[in-house]
């Protein structure tokens, strides 16, 4: 089995070190001084001092045989066999969980190509390769990659093509909510000690929100927004009802002055008849485009109510209304920031055309 270090050295470069070191040995050869060789070569005096040392003992043949731990062992070809193993994921080749360590990557190195890297060795060679240590988004199991494989590839192009056609605005929508236990966010701590966030362990509630991204080529980004808060009390909705869809779509309506393409996904509260019924009567401005199920990275929504939460992150609220507030307050932020509602889109994969 061979080795190598990971470090890495082309032909070429492995020619100009033999130059170097036969360069070396015809200056012992002369009686230079080591200082006076190591700055005409430009290296240090220690390595100069070490091939002294192998000439001396070994003569020149030692200096120019030595091999280089750097080497590489992986071609182009078996490189890209690499990628796609990695590609693969850690669950086909065995392993329990979805984190690719180095520990792992170097031993899918040695079973695909009886070649032993170290972990540092690893690490260089990921990284020269485009790889990176990356937090991983999340996906459903359930999720039909068949059905979303067709939005991905023609980048939602039906909705975009009916919303150029009628010059309108295709608009995506989505709920979130979010309890009074902040999200976690990173903060600073000292190493060893896991810092620790105060928070309400009593009080209940919940805040529902639902929001629209807007685009058009040509047309600055809008996005529009509803929030709803829910304390408990006997007969109040704990959510959104097919009416507050509804007059969030007249609103949007009237403030975007056109007709709208509407995409969202098929959760039950979409599909409900009254709610079929106003898409149905309100056809001449109004067309709907559902998402495939489990597939919320395709909706640009989804970067907005991560803005929020990130916003939100470790609060420690009194109570709920502190809660609405803070969701209210990012909202209204993303709303005069045009830039952020496209960086959402560009997100998603499809850019808007102009």
């Amino acid at each position: 089995m061979r080795y190598a270090q990971g470090g890495g050295l082309t032909d070429a470069g492995r020619a100009a070190r033999e130059r170097i070191r036969l360069e070396a040995v015809e200056r012992f050869d002369r009686g230079e001084k080591n200082r006076e060789i190591a700055a005409a070569l430009r290296v240090s005096e220690r390595s100069v001092e070490r091939w002294r040392r192998a000439w001396r003992d070994r003569g020149e043949a030692r200096v120019l045989t030595k091999g280089s731990p750097g080497r590489p062992c992986l071609g182009p070809a078996q490189i890209a066999g690499l990628e796609r193993e990695l590609e693969r994921g850690p669950l086909a080749h065995g392993w329990a969980d979805q984190r690719w360590t180095l520990a792992r990557v170097k031993t899918l190195i040695g079973r695909l190509f009886h070649v032993s890297y170290t972990v540092e060795g690893t690490w260089r060679l990921l990284k020269r390769h485009g790889w990176s240590w990356q937090q991983p988004a999340r996906r459903a199991i359930e999720r039909d990659e068949e059905a979303v494989e067709p939005v991905e590839e023609g980048g939602l192009a039906a909705g975009k093509s009916t919303a150029a056609a009628c010059d309108g605005w295709i608009v995506f929508e989505d709920e979130a909510g979010q309890s009074m236990t902040p999200p976690r966010a990173r903060t600073w701590g000292r190493r060893g000690r896991t810092p620790v966030v105060q928070v309400r362990g009593r009080g209940s509630g919940r805040v529902s929100m639902a929001g629209m991204t807007c685009y058009k080529p040509g047309e600055r980004s809008r996005m529009f927004y509803a929030v709803r808060e829910y304390i408990g009390r006997k007969d109040q909705p704990k959510g959104f009802g097919w009416r507050d869809f509804r007059d969030l779509l007249i609103r949007a309506r009237i403030q975007l002055g056109g007709p709208i393409v509407l995409v969202w996904d098929n959760v039950r509260i979409h599909l409900t008849a009254p709610l079929r019924g106003f898409i149905a009567t309100n056809a001449d401005w109004l067309t709907v485009f559902q998402l495939p199920s489990y597939s919320p990275d395709l909706n640009p929504q989804e970067g907005i109510w991560s803005l929020v939460k990130r916003d939100i992150g470790n609060l420690a609220a009194a109570d709920l209304a502190q809660i609405t507030r803070a969701v209210k307050h990012r909202l209204k932020q993303i709303q005069y920031r045009p830039d952020l509602v496209d960086g959402c889109l560009a997100g998603t994969g499809p850019v808007m055309d102009g």
